[in-house]
Formats: structure tokens, sequence, C-alpha cells
């Protein structure tokens, strides 16, 4: 039996349905591994630093580097495992969407221009929502770097459709990049899944948005038929009633 996340597929749509088993295995794994490997590390980042500090040598110090470099991404991967098992909860506000959406896309200004990216929002004046408004920004800066790297080279249009529902707020993000095959879309959220194919959703970005989001109550789903468009559509219910605890969804 396989320990993947639950997922709903029909066609070209998938679905992300937190496992509570899953998630508390993943848990203590990245509790423990965090530990071990967090500890080493920290040896591997301070020897490099002082050997840099007296290091003259062109070659060697970008050696030196290189392995501080590496080191640093090591601790983030481990970082964001511990934070996708065990994220904190989230701090509800009520907030604007579309102003929150308008501010991560000009944080992400220098990457879009880079891959020759627009960014283009639609929906109401505002869209108020009850949510965390940083833990909703890394949703949608994730969401978007992924629409970003799938249009790469060429680079392209991103569109953000936000729509008012009777007690949720729908945000879809739609690209015309890489698409998912039907084996990339069934394990799209699973962290480092490592089948899928060069810029499309690697490492934890949408891995951390579907985690984010269950926290939140909501859904998030991928939408991806052969050709395109690629449409990966998050729903944040509008109410607190609606949000589910932590205890609910595995922790």
């Amino acid at each position: 039996m396989s320990d993947a996340p639950t997922l709903s597929s029909q066609d070209s749509a998938t679905t992300w349905l937190p496992s509570p088993e899953r998630l508390e295995a993943l848990a203590e794994f990245a509790a423990g591994a965090g530990h071990e490997i967090n500890n080493p590390l920290a040896t591997i980042i301070g020897r490099a630093q002082q050997l840099l500090r007296d290091e003259t040598d062109p070659q060697r110090r970008q050696s030196l580097s290189i392995i501080a470099t590496q080191a640093y991404r090591v601790r983030d991967m481990i970082g964001d495992v511990m934070t996708f098992a065990r994220p904190p909860a989230p701090e509800r506000h009520v907030f604007d969407a579309i102003a929150q959406i308008r501010t991560v896309t000009e944080r992400l200004t220098e990457p879009l221009k880079g891959g020759s990216c627009r960014v283009e929002v639609n929906g109401p004046a505002s869209a108020k929502i009850d949510a965390d408004p940083v833990q909703f920004a890394v949703v949608m800066s994730e969401l978007i770097r992924n629409a970003l790297t799938a249009l790469q080279p060429a680079g392209g249009d991103i569109r953000i459709m936000v729509a008012g529902l009777d007690n949720a707020v729908d945000i879809a993000v739609i690209d015309h990049g890489k698409g998912f095959t039907p084996l990339e879309r069934e394990h799209a959220f699973d962290p480092f899944y490592s089948g899928r194919q060069a810029g499309r959703g690697l490492g934890f970005g949408l891995c951390k948005a579907a985690r984010i989001v269950a926290m939140h109550g909501g859904t998030i789903a991928i939408n991806s038929p052969p050709g395109g468009p690629t449409t990966i559509t998050t729903q944040w219910p509008l109410m607190r009633t609606n949000i589910v605890s932590k205890d609910e969804i595995g922790n």
C-alpha cells in the first residue's frame, strides 16, 4: 500500500488531501534527522567560514565558498522538511488577498523580469480572507515561482484569477509553460519526488503551499491537460469556523 498523500485524481486534475499518518511519520523523521544532521552541518559551515577569513588564494576561496553554500542549502532543506511536517499554527487576520498578491509580485520583480515573465492579476477590487498573511504570501510566492520556472526559457504571462464564493475565495495561478504528466500530477505534492521533469515543482515549493493551505482548512488542486495550460487553484475559507486545526490534520 502506498504511503503517499491521499490524492483525488480525475482526468487532468489532482487535489491534495493531507494523510495524517504520513505527516506524523514525516514529523518524527524530520525531528530526529534535523537534530542529527544540523550538528555536523554547523561544524562544516563554521569551519569553512573560519578558513575563508584567512585564505587568500582565489581558487581555494571559491572552493570554500562552494562548501559553505552547499552546507547552507542542506540546512535549508532540513528546515523545509521540519516546517512541512510541523508548521507553525497560522496567526490569522482578516486582510485583502488582492493587495497581498500584489505585494508578493512586487517582491518577485527581479526574478520575473529576468525570466521574461509578467504577472497579471484579475478579480474584484478587493477580496477579504481570514488567514495568516505571511503564510498566504509564502503560498502565492511558491505558486508564482513554480509558474515562472515552468515558462523558462521562453518566458510568458502568469495569470492570477481571484473569485469570491459564498464562503471562500478561489485563487488560480495559470501558466502556459511545461505541463504535468499524469504521473507528475499524482506526485506533485510529494516532497522531493524524483520523477518530476526539470522545471516543475522541484523540492518543497508545492509541498509547502499544500501544507499551508490545508492548515487553513482550504484545498489546492492542479489542472494540467495535455498541451496546457496549467492551473493551480487554492481555495481559502472565509470563516474561522471552517479552519481545520493542526490536530485534525495529523499533528
